[in-house]
Parts: C-alpha cells; structure tokens; sequence
C-alpha cells in the first residue's frame, strides 16, 4: 500500500498545555477511511544523545533519578534542544555540562523517535571521540554521576537489564556498528 493511502490529515487542533519542554496538543484528524479521530500529541523541540569514547573503547555513562521511571537509571549523556539551538552545539553543550568533556572528534549517527504514537520528540544520536577535559556548569536541577564503562560492558548491561533507557539502548547499539568500521 502507498504511503499516502496511510495518512492522516488534521482537520482541527486544540493546545491543552503549554510547558517548559512540552506541548500537549489534542488534534482532530480524517483517517484514510474518511473518519474522524482525535489523537493526544506531545510536542518536544527534540533533543541529542552522545555516546562519548575514551581510548580503549571506554564511555562515559551517567546516572541519574527520573522522575517518570521512579528510579535512578544509567543513560548516555543527553538534553533536549534549546531553540534556535544547531544540533553540533546542543550535543558539545549537554556533552561538557553531563561529563566535563569535549570532543574534537564527532560523527552522527542517525536518530530516533521516542514514543512515536504520541510524542514528536525525535533524538538526534552521535559518537562523540578524542575527549579533552572542558567542564561546563551543570543544570541547576540536575543531579548526576558518571560512569566510565568498557563499551561491550555498557552493551552487556543493555541485555541484563540493566539499561533500559530507549536513547541509550539505541546509542551504544549503534556505537558497535561505527567504531567497527
């Protein structure tokens, strides 16, 4: 089936919250089946993910309290975009305030949606390499610790359980492919 047999068009959008990272949006569509439907919409500017690589293939990991998950969970570092912020420096930003280091090496690779069916939130994944010490001051409301991890040990951890943060799952999966090259 053509892609355009699937979508949807929006006929009617009403804005329920307005937030500091979030918009909560409930819009009116027609199915391609000429029904109507509503669909609950979280807006998010986005956000970037960096999988930062010491020598010997070691990263940086960072744990911290999310609220949502009701426990501490072990994360790539990561943030969400400010506006009319370009990708490069929201990753060296989030990279400098979540681990106190810069890279001078970085290669993108890919993104992913969070939560497809009702966030537009879409994280932006990099590899970050060739790290120098350049703390930057963290968030005020940020409480995190770091974590320096064998690359095969942070994937190792993913298939016990031990990480089940989407962005990070994702990123150090696609570290594997990158550094192996």
């Amino acid at each position: 089936m053509p892609d355009n047999q699937l979508f949807e068009t929006e006929i009617g959008d009403e804005t329920i919250y307005k937030g500091r990272i979030v918009n909560l949006h409930v819009q009116r569509v027609r199915l391609p089946n000429g029904k109507e439907a509503k669909r609950e919409i979280v807006f998010h500017s986005g956000a970037v993910a960096i999988v930062p690589l010491l020598p010997g293939d070691q990263t940086i990991l960072v744990r911290q309290f999310r609220k949502p998950a009701g426990k501490v969970l072990l994360e790539v570092p990561a943030g969400t975009l400010n506006p009319q912020e370009d990708l490069q420096s929201a990753a060296n930003r989030e990279l400098r305030e979540e681990t106190g280091y810069q890279a001078h090496s970085w290669q993108r690779m890919g993104g992913i949606f969070v939560a497809p069916g009702y966030s537009t939130e879409y994280i932006h994944l990099y590899l970050a390499s060739d790290l120098t010490r350049a703390p930057l001051q963290a968030d005020d409301d940020e409480f995190i610790e770091t974590i320096n991890l064998p690359l095969q040990a942070a994937i190792e951890k993913i298939y016990s359980g031990e990480i089940e943060d989407a962005k990070t799952v994702s990123g150090l999966l696609m570290a594997i492919r990158f550094i192996s090259r």
